[in-house]
């Protein structure tokens, strides 16, 4: 069965729960009660589930350390609420310099799978991104992780920095992955995105997933290939790699956040210029947050004139409005599986996946994702910061 979702659908929902969270936090003490009284108290931790076989989730700690230690707590305990068994719990809480953990620690985490030192999970997830994974990618053997993901179809999700790992996998194990939610990123915050869980919920637990795009697009699109990609900036600095997949007829999925226009379209061009772009049937651009960033030396140079730019030079239609990227309300899907792009007459167009693995919800509590169930996990309301979505 075909799961729908639109980015639409949910906003009402996840709007009224972070204002929930937004009023909470911003009231004022009423007289006689300090402000320690009146926050919610942590409750229990949960108990971390029995392992089933199906529930097993690994974290991988690449790139930055937690700024905030309780937030990543709060992060495994709503997994393990949702019926996880979390492994690799010390690697959210490392740090060396500006990473979360020294380069064999954070190599460790992976290749320690890729070498059986550690069991095959069913899901590897990212803590956070930031930077640091592109020092780990000669030191992992990415063939003999495939072949292990492969043979006990496992999930992997991350997205920011966390997809310099996803896209050498891609390369060099042929094994897909997930653009979704992290530990610290999504799963640790005060209020989860309800649009988020619900999307990860349904995409994880059916074999087929459709997104639909309300984006005014410029093109009759009937297209269909794999759907790979991932962080503007990781994929731009990986090609001429060996960890930069060589991907045929595919449609090339993109997303960044804090780049000025011409940054963005130089990055294209490097892909352009390596040659990456021309083997595409299209690209996808996600949500780039751009808010107030403007060109210095011309505002009216902006997205749209660089996709328009890049459009013409590659020769393929570059489509917008894919909802993912540094963004709070962030569709889960598939890196790597087989896509059909079809325009949907209203202006707009689906996203349809397909091939790729799930997780079995007969093992799992993943209702409990939902905010509305998050708060029993001891993690504490307070103001959602617009940063806390940029990685």
């Amino acid at each position: 069965m075909t799961w729908q979702i639109s980015r639409r659908s949910l906003l009402r929902g996840s709007a009224a729960a972070a204002g929930a969270g937004l009023l909470q936090a911003c009231a004022g003490t009423p007289a006689g009660q300090n402000a320690a009284q009146m926050r919610p108290q942590p409750q229990p931790k949960p108990r971390q589930p029995k392992t089933s076989g199906n529930n097993v989730l690994r974290i991988i700690a690449s790139s930055g350390f937690a700024p905030e230690p309780a937030r990543a707590q709060a992060g495994i305990n709503l997994l393990q609420y949702a019926g996880f068994a979390v492994t690799n719990q010390e690697a959210a809480f490392r740090r060396f310099q500006r990473f979360a953990g020294s380069d064999a620690e954070r190599i460790a985490d992976v290749q320690d799978v890729a070498t059986g030192r550690a069991a095959t999970p069913k899901v590897l997830m990212g803590m956070r991104g930031g930077y640091g994974a592109h020092r780990l990618l000669p030191h992992i053997d990415f063939a003999s992780l495939g072949a292990r993901m492969r043979e006990h179809g496992t999930l992997f999700f991350g997205f920011s920095d966390v997809c310099a790992l996803q896209l050498a996998l891609l390369a060099q194990g042929g094994w897909l992955s997930f653009a979704g939610p992290m530990v610290y990123s999504e799963f640790g915050k005060p209020v989860p995105s309800s649009y988020t869980m619900d999307s990860f919920i349904r995409c994880t637990t059916n074999p087929g997933y459709t997104v639909s795009v309300p984006a005014m697009q410029r093109h009759d699109l009937h297209i269909e290939g794999m759907l790979w990609g991932g962080n503007l900036s990781v994929l731009s600095a990986l090609a001429g790699s060996p960890y930069m997949p060589d991907i045929k007829g595919g449609i090339l999925f993109i997303e960044d956040v804090g780049e000025q226009p011409y940054r963005i379209e130089r990055m294209l061009q490097t892909l352009l210029l390596a040659g990456v772009l021309q083997k595409q049937q299209a690209v996808v651009l996600g949500d780039f947050r751009m808010g107030s960033i403007r060109d210095v030396y011309d505002s009216s140079y902006d997205l749209s004139a660089v996709t328009a730019a890049v459009s013409r030079a590659a020769k393929i239609p570059v489509l917008t409005g894919f909802p993912f990227g540094h963004i709070a309300d962030k569709t889960t899907f598939p890196l790597g599986a087989h896509a059909q792009i079809r325009s949907d007459g209203n202006g707009g167009y689906t996203v349809a996946f397909s091939g790729y693995p799930t997780l079995d919800k007969n093992s799992l509590s993943l209702d409990n994702l939902m905010p509305q169930t998050a708060f029993d996990t001891g993690i504490t309301q307070s103001v959602i910061e617009e940063k806390a979505d940029s990685e």
